[in-house]
């Protein structure tokens, strides 16, 4: 699974979380459970098992977004693409195990007409939004 290079807008963060990658993983994963610690998430609800072709729905920001699982490798990687209104996400998490702690890299790629007229006004809003993700789950994991 890859992103699209081709799309509008295109991003790739990465960073180093003090937490085992047990941890890390289950949070990443546990998609129903992402209203409780990532605040522009108001919702999601996985519809089946975590696996490849399972669809969840979800809102944040205000977006209402239907994904699909496309990769989903145990501890490694879990991908999806996601269809929101003038938009084509696909958006993909890394994991790799350093010791006690854990590398994740993220990256994420966003077609359609919204991504580019967004690219007009915020050309690093999605760099920020998974700087912001990252700082999140890292903050989160290293909590627990």
């Amino acid at each position: 699974m890859n992103i699209d290079s081709t799309a509008a807008l295109t991003a790739r963060k990465e960073t180093v979380i003090d937490a085992p990658l047990d941890r890390v993983w289950a949070l990443q994963t546990d998609i129903d459970g992402w209203p409780a610690w990532q605040p522009d998430i108001t919702t999601a609800r996985l519809e089946g098992a975590l696996q490849p072709g399972t669809i969840f729905r979800w809102k944040a920001k205000g977006l209402a977004i239907v994904s699909t699982l496309r990769a989903v490798e145990p501890g490694r990687t879990i991908g999806w693409t996601g269809d929101s209104i003038g938009m084509r996400a696909v958006h993909i998490w890394h994991f790799e195990p350093r010791g006690d702690q854990t590398h994740v890299l993220t990256e994420e790629s966003l077609s359609g007409w919204f991504p580019r007229l967004l690219k007009l006004f915020s050309p690093a809003f999605l760099e920020n939004s998974l700087a912001a993700s990252l700082q999140t789950l890292k903050s989160q994991a290293e909590r627990r």
